[in-house]
């Protein structure tokens, strides 16, 4: 900061302090600074990534329209820079035209329009501008005002989640602000807001001296697509003084020559909030709230106006691209997208495991289509398969998961055509027998494990295949620890075993849920024998805990033959001791009194041979045992062949030879006096004694 501030360097004390001077000054800041080509290569560098290696798209499809709305944003920033009263002049135009055309499109007469990033802040503004409407002192006493008369704002609960929570974060205001109005729960759809309840409610609020100040209602809600009756709500607000604000993609059908009357009443609202962007396949362009108020100094306090030309510049990719597009063009891309829905909704009509009827959709005019198997879901597997659809998953209060399909929402951006609809219903048609099928197999894979003593079923909801099983150990005397290490090896050496048959089904581990040490069973076809299968599990998972114990058995051969060894050598050199006397093994006295008295005793050694166990497992090996399963999977028969894997033997006589050497090892260094560090062989070979002619001592055994 301190050179900053300065705006220079310290030169004057050398070129070497002066690179010290630069050390902290984060490095792309350093110097004279970069040139143009370098900066944008950056960019595209962190634009990209490593996409091209992972096969992903890189951005969303951009038309030219799409061209022409990014070209705005530079323009706004050339713009920007104008003289103040020419700025003037081409803002205001701009904003004029623009607020006229969206006006006219979508059959809002006399409106005015705020232009906002998130499409949230126009209901903001709205807000703060029908407070400063019911509470004429607000601008100057604040909340002090609200604090008497409590305001309300009603919203159905069919709302985007979060949205009353914004605004009231955002207001400065309570929760207790905030009533949110339960949907129809005996008669009309179960998506629809409860008229009936919503008049009683703000009876209610009234009698207790709150202020009812606003209704959210939708056009196309966010998970169905179904909007209220908005001629009744807009009755409702009229007669206790409220503002209706209406939001959803159904607004976008305000554009096309035949529209619903339950849309259409969406005209004659306060206030609306439209997301041309997505409708038209625009990227980074405003949303647009259109308002109706006759104060101009209220928008203004509100924010839903400004005096700031700059602000106004907001509108400059909207004007651009509705003039390239033209009316035909708006239409064409609105239209195509409803045909789109049109389509999907005619074939899923002929599928008789497809239910459509969610609630009470308007099937002539509603953009958005959703639909669900009869017992189960699909969304995700769909929105893999077939990503150009756009579909995806949503959570429905009464109905459950269900597919969205939305194109209003996505068909610009992914270029969504009649060949990909097309597509997503062949995909269906192809899923749905599997799934039935599953259906009807997930509970004979259930009985089948219940029967195994060795398996658990592991229920889980979220799985759309067979089902999950646990394979669990025979043994009974092990502690919780060791248990849990023996589940945990044995289904994880199951897992890989199932993966590597030659079979339709598909295997996976629980790293989608809570469940540990367990394997989940994929979709069924209809040869699948599922008393087969459950077989073929329990027999692979006998095999591998049968070889578990088998090593486990010979290292315990192993390590008592090592113990007893040791336990011969100390016994050995204990007699040695007291054969030869202490003196001897002093040093520098031992040689000598060896020499003069030879010790005639011999040395005894020990034999402990790893290889008679060795070869008792490779007979074992060679001797493969004859339990062949045949099972059934899909249209494929796998012949499953239960031997011990070659590789593990040989790591286990391999492990046999290490444990063996630094036993013994360590056994030598504890037993010989530290006096005298060398082996029992080598102290009868290496030894200073003399040994008369003809009396030779006996040959060492060896310890292997």
């Amino acid at each position: 900061m301190k050179i900053l501030e300065s705006g220079k360097l310290e030169s004057e004390q050398g070129k070497e302090r002066r690179k010290l001077s630069w050390k902290d000054i984060p490095g792309p800041l350093q110097g004279d600074g970069q040139d143009v080509v370098s900066i944008l290569q950056l960019v595209q560098n962190l634009m990209h990534g490593d996409d091209d290696q992972q096969g992903q798209r890189r951005m969303q499809y951009v038309g030219e329209q799409g061209h022409m709305a990014l070209l705005g944003h530079s323009l706004a920033a050339y713009i920007s820079v104008l003289e103040r009263e020419r700025l003037r002049k081409l803002t205001t135009r701009i904003l004029s035209d623009t607020t006229l055309w969206l006006c006219r499109l979508f059959r809002y007469e006399n409106g005015s329009a705020y232009y906002h990033e998130d499409d949230r802040e126009g209901l903001v503004k709205v807000c703060r501008l029908v407070i400063n409407t019911h509470y004429e002192d607000y601008a100057t006493e604040g909340f002090t005002m609200l604090s008497s008369k409590h305001p309300v704002i009603y919203q159905s609960a069919a709302c985007r989640p979060g949205l009353g929570q914004h605004l009231c974060s955002q207001l400065a205001l309570p929760l207790s602000c905030l009533c949110i109005v339960p949907c129809n729960t005996m008669f009309g759809s179960l998506h629809q807001m409860d008229v009936a309840l919503l008049d009683k409610l703000i009876r209610d609020d009234r009698e207790s001296g709150k202020v009812p100040l606003l209704l959210i209602a939708n056009a196309g809600t966010p998970g169905a697509g179904h909007t209220d009756k908005l001629s009744r709500l807009k009755e409702l607000c009229v007669q206790y003084n409220m503002w209706l604000h209406v939001e959803g993609v159904n607004l976008a059908t305000l554009a096309l020559g035949q529209v619903s009357s339950a849309v259409t009443a969406a005209t004659k609202c306060d206030s609306m909030t439209l997301t041309p962007g997505p409708w038209l396949g625009l990227p980074a362009v405003p949303a647009v709230t259109l308002y109706r108020h006759e104060d101009p100094a209220l928008s203004l306090a509100a924010g839903l106006t400004s005096s700031q030309p700059v602000e106004k510049l907001r509108a400059l990719p909207l004007w651009l691209s509705l003039q390239y597009l033209g009316h035909d063009g708006i239409l064409q891309r609105i239209k195509h997208a409803s045909q789109l829905s049109q389509q999907l909704l005619e074939h899923l009509k002929t599928l008789a495991s497809i239910k459509t009827s969610v609630g009470e959709l308007d099937e002539l005019n509603s953009p958005v289509v959703v639909f669900r198997f009869s017992q189960d879901s699909l969304g995700e597997q769909l929105a893999q398969q077939v990503p150009l659809s756009g579909v995806d998953v949503v959570e429905l209060e009464d109905e459950g998961t269900c597919v969205r399909f939305s194109p209003l929402m996505t068909a610009a951006a992914l270029g969504t055509q009649e060949n990909d609809v097309a597509a997503l219903v062949e995909k269906l048609g192809e899923m749905i027998p599997v799934l039935s099928c599953t259906l009807r197999y997930r509970q004979d894979f259930k009985d089948e494990v219940l029967q195994q003593a060795s398996l658990s079923y592991i229920e889980d909801l979220s799985w759309p295949g067979l089902g999950g099983v646990r394979y669990e150990p025979r043994a009974t005397d092990l502690d919780e620890d060791k248990r849990q290490h023996s589940v945990e090896k044995i289904n994880n050496d199951l897992l890989k075993k199932l993966m590597e048959l030659d079979t339709d089904l598909y295997f996976s581990g629980p790293e989608f849920c809570e469940e540990k040490n367990c394997i989940f069973i994929g979709m069924a076809t209809e040869d699948l024998d599922v008393a087969e299968l459950v077989e073929t599990i329990v027999s692979i998972g006998r095999e591998i805990e049968e070889s578990g114990k088998l090593f486990e058995n010979m290292t315990e051969v192993v390590r008592r033959g090592i113990q007893e060894a040791e336990l011969q050598l100390q016994k050995a050199n204990e007699e040695k001791l007291m054969e030869e006397g202490v003196l001897r093994q002093i040093p520098l006295v031992g040689p000598v009194l060896n020499w003069f008295s030879p010790v005639q005793a011999s040395v005894k050694g020990r034999t402990f041979n790893l290889a008679e166990g060795i070869d008792v497992l490779k007979g074992i090996k060679c001797h493969k045992v004859a339990h062949s399963t045949t099972c059934c999977f899909g249209k494929l028969n796998s012949q499953v062949n239960h031997t011990i894997d070659t590789s593990s033997v040989s790591q286990l006589e391999e492990s046999f030879r290490e444990t063996a050497h630094v036993q013994a090892n360590n056994a030598d260094e504890a037993e010989v006096p530290e006096e005298r560090h060398v082996h029992i062989v080598e102290e009868t070979a290496l030894s200073d004694q003399r040994v008369p002619e003809g009396q030779e001592t006996e040959s060492v055994d060896t310890l292997r």
